[in-house]
């Protein structure tokens, strides 16, 4: 988001000189695999910072200001599904992307952490290039966001400012992750109109994405828990996908 000639924001809202590196906060035990990742990261131009616990996470955060968290789920003293409800909750990070770092027997843990408001996930054992690429991915999502033209959506007492990633129900703020803020927005602009998970997965995760359509049932999920008009207003069609009605129903 530009904040003024040769000047933009980062997920902080600080104004920094652009462009600049990003930084992504490693938070990943395993020695072994957080220097990989350091060393293919810092390759392709980012900048890194390292943590092995969850509470050094939440440390270095405050004070890196980092644009991403990789973030592992089996970590010590606070694992990575309280570090991000801890990040989620606090109004700083709330909208600060995140990718976990799963073992493939922790798909209940991986559906948790996306419900908790992780951005994307990736399973190990996992190729550092296809993180990268995801990480690269996610960021270019954001980026378009930011870069849409001053308008808005309403719907019923729902009002969403595109380019303020702002969402309110009567004049009242809620707060969504960039997933559920790009899932809601492709909803409004297409209301009446049936999407498929396919299509929701590719609109929404962009068509590298490389999650199961389960994603696009959690993110609905948690779109109707932080926005109760929502919840008789997105129908699920059988075997499809979701639909938003033409109007809200009170």
């Amino acid at each position: 988001m530009v904040a003024g000639a040769g000047f933009r924001k980062n997920n902080w809202g600080d104004p920094v000189s652009s462009p600049r590196p990003k930084k992504i906060l490693i938070v990943e035990d395993e020695q072994d695999i957080a220097q990989l990742l350091k060393h293919y990261l810092e390759k392709d131009g980012f900048h890194t910072c390292l943590a092995t616990t969850g509470l050094e996470a939440l440390k270095l955060v405050s004070s890196e200001h980092p644009d991403l968290v990789i973030l592992d789920l089996m970590l010590p003293h606070l694992n990575g599904l309280e570090v991000c409800k801890t990040l989620r909750h606090k109004p700083e990070t709330a909208l600060l992307p995140i990718i976990m770092l799963t073992a493939k027997n922790e798909e209940s843990d991986t559906v948790v952490g996306l419900e908790l408001g992780a951005d994307d996930y990736v399973t190990k054992p996992f190729s550092p290039k296809t993180l990268v690429a995801r990480v690269k991915s996610l960021f270019r999502r954001l980026e378009r966001t930011n870069d849409h033209k001053p308008t808005s959506l309403v719907y019923g007492s729902l009002q969403m400012d595109l380019t303020r990633h702002e969402v309110t129900v009567r004049g009242k703020e809620v707060l969504l992750t960039a997933k559920e803020f790009g899932l809601l927005a492709h909803l409004l602009r297409h209301p009446g109109r049936v999407l498929t998970r396919e299509v929701l997965l590719n609109e929404v995760w962009g068509y590298d994405y490389y999650g199961t359509t389960r994603t696009v049932d959690v993110h609905v999920r948690r779109l109707k828990l932080k926005v109760p008009l929502l919840n008789d207003s997105i129908v699920s069609v059988k075997t499809l996908g979701y639909k938003l009605l033409d109007q809200p129903r009170v």
